[in-house]
């Protein structure tokens, strides 16, 4: 899918304006009748949707830790100096729906793409004790200095989503250098506070959700138990009742805090966003269920100068679906990265 240039042009003197005049985007985004229900979009995205798109191959990288993570490729069909690297959500992978949308229509307008499996995400369990978590931004640096040591982009955008969404934002706003090829970055349904969001996935509307959630945790846990057994026993994954409760007994200990309540607190975020320094889009819609008004940082953005925060009313989760097989938050993404190039 090509960009329509008269609306491209159009949106990029409309987009100038309202990043000095307005905290937020006026979002152009509206959804087909049955899909402004927060709920059938979000279920329908993660669940229904088809995308004609795989990636070409899968490399593994070798982890600095002895561990190792898997990235998968597909390239534009002319050679490129562009990149855009995706990052899955919670229970996740590089073959979800929206990693491929992501990576479908970036590659048809010049990009190559690298969906970034999160340790343990790829089909194979990883070699360490630890995994991934929110605030695991020392494998995206680590990613970007292998495929910057390797290879020859000389513009890198970055996209994530969910989870990967505020590991991403988390990434940008605690490093005070960033290598000088990453050009700009979107965020897309992104609970920018781990713990309001926790809250609020555990709400009645939300336990559809929050049980599939935990029972994919779960099923993790106990193949993780399998190779590490003095670390974890099964009858405490059995009673993890909640996503909290896995949280405190996996994530937070095995990544090396004490509590899942300093988890995150010290992963979310929130408290990172004021100091990022390239173009960001933070794209997150009004009716999100997971998402609390911590999530809609206008103040935030208002006073920056790259934090550009867009709140389409409807979209749900990652459900920013419209009249076409090209979903909003892909068409947006690209429109964001170009524009800025």
């Amino acid at each position: 899918m090509k960009l329509n240039p008269e609306w491209d042009n159009k949106y990029r003197v409309k987009k100038i304006s309202q990043i000095w005049q307005m905290p937020v985007i006026e979002s152009n985004y509206t959804a087909p009748p049955l899909f402004k229900n927060a709920h059938i979009a979000t279920i329908y995205a993660a669940t229904l949707r088809k995308v004609d798109f795989k990636s070409e191959k899968r490399k593994r990288l070798e982890l600095k830790d002895g561990d190792f993570l898997d990235l998968d490729w597909a390239f534009s069909k002319t050679p490129s100096k562009k990149l855009v690297v995706a990052m899955h959500g919670l229970a996740g992978d590089a073959n979800r729906p929206y990693m491929l949308g992501m990576g479908k229509i970036f590659t048809e307008n010049n990009w190559d793409y690298c969906g970034m499996n999160f340790r343990s995400c790829s089909g194979e369990i990883n070699r360490l004790y630890r995994s991934y978590n929110a605030g695991a931004t020392e494998d995206l640096e680590e990613v970007l200095a292998h495929i910057l040591t390797k290879y020859n982009y000389t513009e890198i955008a970055l996209v994530g989503f969910s989870l990967g969404g505020n590991l991403l934002l988390k990434y940008l706003g605690e490093r005070t250098i960033l290598p000088e090829q990453v050009k700009a970055a979107v965020a897309v349904s992104t609970p920018c506070d781990l713990a309001a969001s926790l809250k609020a996935l555990n709400l009645p509307q939300n336990r559809l959700y929050s049980n599939r959630f935990k029972k994919n945790l779960k099923d993790i846990l106990f193949e993780r138990q399998m190779a590490f057994p003095k670390e974890l026993e099964k009858k405490q994954i059995s009673a993890c009742n909640s996503l909290l409760a896995i949280d405190e007994l996996y994530t937070s200990r095995a990544h090396g805090y004490t509590s899942a309540a300093e988890y995150y607190e010290k992963c979310s975020c929130l408290q990172f966003l004021p100091n990022i320094k390239i173009p960001t889009l933070l794209l997150n819609a009004e009716n999100d269920s997971f998402l609390t008004s911590a999530s809609f940082p206008k103040k935030i953005a208002k006073n920056s100068k790259f934090l550009h925060l867009e709140i389409p009313k409807h979209g749900g989760h990652v459900g920013f679906i419209q009249h076409k097989k090209i979903y909003y938050q892909e068409e947006r993404a690209l429109q964001f990265i170009q524009n800025q190039l």
